[in-house]
């Protein structure tokens, strides 16, 4: 139960004006999470036009990533003060130049810029979707309906936009992949100001401007690290890099408790139910990214599929997901209790686990359906506790609570992919010959680059690789297991109740008096 105010009459239903703008939103939505996959078959392409070095290579695939996981608390705290529909607006905006940037680009430089900017714009336009689904939707059935498909739609932009990439760069140039943005932003700028309403914090007090380079200083040097461990192993760097952003954090961390207005309000963190959900948010995307690590060089380096048709095959356990979402939200509106359905959500996404630890050299079929349960377990978790999160915070602080939601998850991804990606890697060079050549005993892309000079090598590798993909599962299907004890644990007596403002027996956190 919360302790925060109570709306004590019915919420207003959403009408046909209000689904309308919904699907308007999820266009935009819709690209800025297919941008994270956007460039997988592009980037051949890229490197032959634009010629980049390696270093420049791995800026132009990772710096939307980066810029947009440093910037999504800075842009939803932004929208709450400036209003979620302008901000959105201003984001369409620049999404869209940066996409024709990006499009044109005639050099490795301009390319990474355009890139960065798309990040920003990401930024603006991930938290502003789902603050103004929260202004939008004020009665709790259709929220959770509404906040469903938002989860459904980010979870099958990842994996379209490999596809697309795929498909677009077979028949075009590399620059279309940006193109196809333009028409859903410019369709959002044309019927942003006339179907969606402006919210904002009405005492927003003044914007913490320190608070910008700390969080982006907690959050980017992490980032960096957990995505660089799968492949690079424990190196020092690495290492130093995400204790310097834990450092940050303590420093962001101590910033919001102890300034007059903060950027991320700790009052967020009084409603039950809130500080569980980023937790268990973070543990589900944990799951699904750490999943990914190993499916797709399985479909391409163990199966030996091209990439077109691993992201082909990838896309069909994506098929289950849109009905996950809703199923579980009927289940929450005929009574089933919110922490049941999560904690099976959990249960159901370890048991993918479960069947991709019995997964051999050979399995696609088996691969694919413990893809398959293992993101619809994810979904279900997500769906709810997004819509727990959204309900738990006050309408004025929308923008934070999704930024905040999105941020562990990005996290989540990030810790996933290091921390199963390095078991399966032990687990592989424990497995693979000694006697292999140590390109070979490195990853398998390296044992099967030189397996026509070595005869039983890529038989070999490949098994190596399967028995770290397993065991790789079952660390992931205890880690979920343990979760769903927690969500048993934490959400069995949490209620969501509409949440309109602060308290008012405690000071507003907004403005100097709060302190």
């Amino acid at each position: 139960m919360t302790t925060n105010p109570t709306s004590t009459t019915p919420a207003a239903r959403a009408g046909r004006r209000e689904w309308t703008a919904l699907g308007v939103l999820m266009l935009p939505l819709l690209l800025v999470s297919m941008d994270v996959s956007v460039l997988y078959f592009a980037v051949p392409s890229i490197s032959a036009d634009l010629e980049p070095s390696g270093t420049q290579q791995l800026w132009i695939f990772d710096i939307y990533a980066f810029v947009l996981a440093g910037l999504l608390m800075t842009m939803g705290s932004l929208g709450d003060r400036v209003g979620h529909r302008r901000l959105l607006l201003i984001g369409a905006l620049a999404f869209g130049t940066a996409s024709l940037a990006a499009a044109y680009a005639g050099s490795a430089e301009m390319l990474i810029a355009a890139r960065a900017v798309l990040g920003i714009g990401g930024a603006t336009l991930m938290p502003s979707t789902m603050a103004m689904l929260r202004t939008m939707f004020t009665d709790p059935a259709q929220r959770a309906k509404a906040i469903g498909l938002w989860s459904g739609v980010m979870t099958a932009g990842i994996a379209l936009g490999s596809v697309m990439s795929g498909v677009l760069v077979e028949y075009f140039w590399w620059g279309s992949v940006f193109l196809v943005n333009l028409p859903a932003m410019a369709l959002l700028l044309l019927l942003g100001p006339l179907l969606l309403p402006e919210s904002k914090n009405p005492a927003p007090g003044r914007f913490d401007l320190l608070s910008v380079p700390l969080s982006m200083a907690a959050v980017l040097p992490v980032i960096y690290g957990l995505k660089e461990i799968p492949s690079e192993g424990w190196n020092v760097r690495y290492v130093v890099s995400i204790t310097v952003g834990l450092l940050f954090a303590a420093l962001f961390v101590h910033r919001q408790r102890t300034a007059a207005a903060p950027m991320i309000s700790p009052a967020l963190f009084r409603g039950r139910g809130f500080a569980p959900s980023v937790a268990l948010n973070l543990v589900s995307a944990f799951g699904i990214m750490g999943s990914a690590y190993f499916t797709t060089q399985y479909l391409q380096s163990v199966l030996g599929k091209s990439a077109l048709e691993a992201a082909l095959w990838a896309l069909l356990p994506s098929v289950p997901i849109g009905a996950a979402a809703p199923v579980a939200t009927q289940l929450v509106q005929k009574g089933v209790s919110r922490a049941q359905v999560v904690t099976a959500g959990f249960v159901i996404a370890a048991a993918g686990f479960g069947l991709l630890a019995l997964a051999g050299p050979d399995s696609m079929a088996l691969v694919l359906a413990a893809c398959a349960v293992l993101a619809v377990g994810g979904v279900v978790v997500m769906s709810q506790i997004m819509d727990l999160a959204m309900g738990t915070a006050p309408l004025e602080r929308a923008g934070s609570a999704s930024s905040l939601m999105e941020t562990g998850a990005e996290f989540g991804g990030a810790l996933g992919m290091a921390v199963l990606g390095s078991i399966g890697t032990a687990i592989y060079h424990h497995e693979i010959p000694a006697s292999a050549p140590e390109a070979a005993r490195e990853t398998l892309g390296g044992a099967l680059a030189i397996a026509d000079r070595a005869p039983g090598l890529a038989t070999a590798a490949r098994e190596a690789f399967t028995s770290g993909m397993q065991g790789a599962a079952i660390a992931g299907a205890v880690i979920l297991a343990g979760a769903a004890v927690l969500a048993a644990v934490t959400l069995r007596r949490v209620e969501v109740r509409e949440q309109t403002c602060e308290t008012p027996d405690e000071p507003s956190k907004l403005s100097p008096s709060g302190v």
